[in-house]
């Protein structure tokens, strides 16, 4: 991590707003400023939303992005970038054309927790043609993988075939039904390789709102720290989602699915970890 005086790496989010807080760029924004580094941010959308679901959804012109975009880049020195919701094929391949072949997390935003869908046909080839080719890594959830694919099978073909296109691919699982959804099984996939399984510990809670965010972010955070070991990475940015549902697993926060934890440890009274 970097020192306390030193200047922290920059890690750029690009993503829409959630007006209860819990995911979207503010998940990014404080996970990045959790994980030691400095937060920027370009708002693709303004979504109003709690945690029963997304009411209203308005797209930023793509003008506005690129102009945001510009702001960043032409002044800080970004080490790393993460995407959220999108929204369009044109805000798709903006980012490609922008931050292509960097230290690069696309989290693929299509489908709400809720079940609001936030990204359609078009925008999820525009992943698969233009973003994901030039991304670092993509960590989708199983449904994100078969929607960008478009089909069905097991998480660890997903996360073999997407890694085809070009980018290391992360496909985040549920509860391990062999485990009595003790485990969870994530699949970490490189170009040319098959997936390897990353299981660790479940949680059961219903305060997950914000979850990808918050994993992705993490994973943004620690390649801007270190960008050599994607592997452990991963891991840590597993460990750091993994207690924040601990941190707020008890929360009533809400009349749905809660937010997951963006207070720290020591800011959180009686958090037992």
């Amino acid at each position: 991590m970097t020192p306390a005086h030193a200047t922290p790496p920059v890690v750029l989010s690009i993503a829409g707003t959630d007006s209860g807080g819990a995911a979207g760029a503010a998940a990014d924004l404080t996970t990045f400023a959790a994980l030691g580094t400095h937060g920027a941010c370009v708002i693709t959308a303004v979504t109003a939303q709690d945690t029963t679901g997304v009411r209203d959804v308005h797209p930023v012109p793509l003008a506005s992005v690129a102009a945001q975009l510009d702001a960043v880049l032409e002044d800080l020195p970004v080490a790393a970038a993460k995407t959220g919701m999108l929204g369009s094929a044109e805000v798709v391949r903006l980012v490609a054309e922008r931050l292509g072949g960097g230290r690069l997390v696309v989290d693929p935003v299509l489908v709400a927790t809720s079940g609001a869908v936030l990204g359609g046909a078009d925008v999820a080839r525009a992943y698969v043609e233009h973003l994901l080719p030039v991304a670092a890594v993509a960590t989708p959830n199983a449904d994100e993988a078969a929607a960008l694919l478009g089909r069905d099978g097991p998480p660890c073909d997903l996360a073999a075939a997407l890694a085809d296109l070009g980018c290391a691919v992360v496909v985040t699982g549920g509860p391990d039904a062999d485990t009595a959804g003790e485990t969870c099984t994530d699949w970490l996939a490189l170009p040319g390789r098959a997936a390897r399984a990353l299981r660790h510990p479940a949680l059961a809670t219903t305060n997950d709102h914000g979850t990808g965010c918050t994993f992705s972010a993490a994973l943004a955070a620690g390649l801007a720290h270190d960008p050599g070991d994607l592997e452990a990475a991963v891991a840590r940015a597993g460990a750091h989602t993994l207690a924040a549902l601990h941190r707020s697993r008890h929360w009533q926060l809400g009349r749905g699915r809660g937010p997951v934890a963006h207070t720290t440890p020591d800011q959180t009274q009686g958090d037992p970890r």
